[in-house]
């Protein structure tokens, strides 16, 4: 038996293992490349293992360890997660090792002695609580409770010393390690089948990780991630938010003698002739249901095609929503197709299984065949197509209808992102003031305050372009809007960007419609300054509300921590100013609004 050990760090070592055996993950997940199981070797003054590995590869895994220690003993054994993939082996190191301790929580103990009944580790068991540390010499660990990540007694651990983060299954993805593949599709497959459900609690462990200098994330699968950790991190908090990843439609159907199958080919030709960026088709019946799931997460749109099935719905979509449902399936905008020569129900039973999701906008148009596609079917594709790609055909320079000014029926007391360019680099500001002022001809004013920097930058240019955010706008708009200044920052930086005929970007998502405006004439108003515009394009995005000040308010903006503090607190961003007094000349550091928007913190 060949030992494979690698070095992570000069003090940490990889001992773990590939297993191209296993076919399928945790029994369902479809393993073309494998699975890794981590385990890591810490050389200090202390010596530290992390994780155990798959049962089948114990004398494995201790050889990689003994090679790893070259002739040293471990100390510790630190127990992450007690899943049986990487726990299997606790018992095998402990009669190897018999002097060694056993590190983990509470919770841990409880599952150790479930999994391990005949184990006695009377005398060598160390339990760590949330926040605590433990020194190896140089390296000090300090342990992370990562409860329903996805298990409850999951932590991590941080290594200040070489700035290492052990994840755990966090950051993880199907495939071995001596297997070459993009990360991307497989861990978000991985994560969406494992973890999806608790995205809550990822976003909680986010937090806390943000507050670390991490600059290697070792995980429990897959390989180590060492370059350009923010692309890691930012996908987990897309995923974990329930953020569409990609703008697409994922169309999942089944069909028994292959009417519905038709139906769905061609409504897939018309969402790619109407400029859809990803169309994606599954046949639940035959394709890997947890890709289906994968890409019904990383896209915006989801159309589901089935037959009515003994009075319910055909057993592989039953299966599907099943998933999609137990996973946390939100935020997304759904269509449905339904089939039946008698009584068609399916589009009801559909409706009723995702009754439980949150935030699932329901297309106006349902296609309902009686057994073949008919041309009234036809027309309901293409009603569907048109709903569903609206915002595509407004991308498109050739599509897109340049003059449709019910897009200014989208104003209202709302909240808008004004963009500009001041000739090196896309500039974009929050604005809550935009008002339409006639219609023959269209007339828009928009005020703006005189210390943005996009003021300047319009009165030398004399043209903006008015984005009117849409309700599924979330607080990173804000953020990324409100609350850096344009002088030192490009806030579009990284950013997919479209541009209208007059040069300057339009959002990529997130509103709903937006303006192309030529200042005609401007009013000096003191602190602000009023640009009265003419009308050169409009463009309709999407049926989305438009995003209101109230709706910011009651749904968007994060309720500010207060408990326990006295002072006060923006009304605009949530930022708590700790004083008895509100200085007159305060500004927001956030915000940059003044004390006018400041209330006190009612006790």
């Amino acid at each position: 038996m060949e030992c494979i050990t690698m070095k992570i760090t000069e003090d940490i070592i990889y001992v773990g293992v590939n297993d191209h055996d296993v076919d399928l993950f945790e029994g369902q997940y479809i393993v073309p490349n494998g699975m890794a199981y981590n385990s890591y070797v810490i050389r200090d003054e202390k010596n530290a293992v992390m994780d155990t590995v798959d049962g089948n590869f114990g004398e494995e895994w201790i050889a990689n360890v003994e090679k790893a220690l070259d002739g040293a003993t471990p100390d510790y054994l630190i127990v992450q997660h007690m899943e049986p993939d990487h726990a299997a082996n606790i018992q095998v190191f402990a009669e190897k090792y018999p002097n060694a301790q056993i590190v983990g929580n509470a919770k841990t103990f409880t599952m150790m002695k479930n999994f391990f009944r005949g184990l006695n580790l009377d005398g060598k068991t160390v339990e760590v609580k949330n926040g605590e540390t433990l020194s190896l010499g140089k390296h000090e660990l300090t342990f992370v409770f990562a409860p329903m990540v996805h298990w409850p007694e999951v932590m991590v651990t941080y290594d200040s010393a070489d700035k290492v983060l052990f994840s755990a299954d966090g950051f993880g993805k199907f495939g071995a390690l001596d297997v070459e593949e993009d990360w991307d599709c497989e861990a978000r497959r991985y994560y969406i089948g494992i973890v999806g459900k608790y995205g809550v609690q990822v976003q909680n462990l986010l937090k806390v990780a943000a507050a670390l200098d991490i600059q290697t994330i070792c995980p429990l699968h897959g390989p180590v991630l060492t370059e350009d950790l923010g692309h890691y991190i930012s996908l987990y908090d897309t995923w974990s938010s329930y953020t569409p990843e990609d703008d697409g439609i994922v169309i999942a159907y089944t069909s028994v003698y292959g009417h519905t199958k038709m139906a769905v080919q061609q409504l897939a030709d018309k969402f790619r002739s109407k400029g859809c960026p990803n169309v994606v088709v599954y046949d639940l019946a035959r394709d890997d249901m947890s890709q289906a799931l994968s890409d019904a997460f990383r896209y915006s749109k989801l159309v589901l095609a089935t037959t009515t099935y003994n009075a319910g719905i055909y057993p592989f979509m039953n299966d599907f929503i099943t998933r999609l449902t137990e996973h946390n399936f939100q935020n997304r905008t759904v269509g449905l197709i339904e089939n039946g020569t008698w009584a068609p129900l399916a589009a009801k039973v559909m409706k009723e299984m995702l009754s439980k999701c949150k935030k699932i906008s329901w297309l106006n148009t349902t296609v309902k065949i009686m057994s073949a596609v008919n041309e009234e079917n036809r027309r309901q594709m293409e009603a569907m197509a048109d709903e569903l790609c609206q915002e595509y055909i407004a991308k498109s320079d050739d599509l897109a209808n340049k003059n449709d000014m019910t897009a200014l029926f989208r104003i209202g007391y709302g909240l808008y992102v004004v963009t500009s360019n001041d000739g090196k680099k896309d500039n974009g500001l929050i604005v809550n003031t935009v008002t339409q002022l006639t219609d023959n001809p269209y007339r828009v004013a928009v005020n703006i305050n005189k210390a943005n920097y996009s003021h300047h930058v319009i009165q030398q240019t004399g043209i903006m372009n008015v984005n009117c955010l849409s309700t599924d706008a979330p607080f990173s708009v804000f953020e990324q809007f409100g609350f850096q200044s344009g002088r030192s920052t490009d806030k579009f930086a990284g950013q997919k960007v479209n541009h209208s005929d007059n040069g300057l970007v339009f959002l990529d998502k997130y509103i709903n419609a937006f303006m192309s405006l030529k200042v005609e004439n401007y009013v000096d108003l003191g602190t602000h300054g009023m640009f009265i515009c003419s009308v050169t394009e409009a463009r309709v995005m999407s049926d989305q509300d438009t995003m209101t000040y109230t709706y910011y308010q009651k749904h968007v903006k994060p309720k500010p921590q207060t408990e326990g503090k006295k002072g006060w607190v923006c009304k605009v961003c949530g930022y708590i100013y700790e004083g008895d007094e509100l200085p007159e000349d305060i500004i927001c550091p956030l915000c940059k609004h003044g004390a006018v928007d400041f209330e006190p913190i009612e006790g």
